[in-house]
């Protein structure tokens, strides 16, 4: 989140952890070189379902109440409401303490990986950062967020 500007969204804390759920999640690379081998420093696919909903209760709200504070406008809630629920749907048939392997070999995995890939596109353009980017470590998003 290196060039995403820092105070042009009240709640751009949640933004950054949304955004980094929703870039690990469309990555299939990223699945396979990372969640896949078991590559330290960016925990596994339930953290991320965790950091997309975890401060916003997007599993039990529309992204649209965050239009404004951590959304910029209902393209981009849009977007994102589609991704929480395919990938929520997922969770829920796998459970979270499921292996990555169960994840990424549910039938609905590749339209999850869709949705959020929409929507981490959209947002990453929004901020004026490059969406091709590599995710990054989760320190890095501490680092980013100032979180403890």
């Amino acid at each position: 989140m290196g060039g995403m500007p820092l105070n042009d969204i009240p709640w751009w804390r949640w933004r950054a952890n949304v955004r980094s759920a929703l870039h690990m999640l469309s990555d299939t690379r990223f699945h396979e070189e990372c969640w896949l081998a078991g590559r330290e420093g960016y925990g596994d696919v339930t953290d991320a379902v965790y950091r997309l909903v975890e401060d916003t209760w997007l599993d039990n709200w529309s992204a649209e109440k965050y239009v404004g504070t951590i959304f910029r406008d209902s393209g981009e809630a849009a977007l994102v409401d589609a991704a929480v629920l395919r990938v929520l749907r997922i969770l829920h048939q796998v459970g979270a303490d499921a292996p990555v392997s169960a994840f990424l070999d549910h039938p609905a995995w590749p339209e999850a990986v869709r949705a959020a890939r929409e929507a981490h596109v959209l947002l990453a353009a929004n901020d004026g950062e490059d969406p091709e980017e590599p995710p990054r470590t989760l320190e890095a998003l501490r680092i980013t967020t100032g979180a403890r």
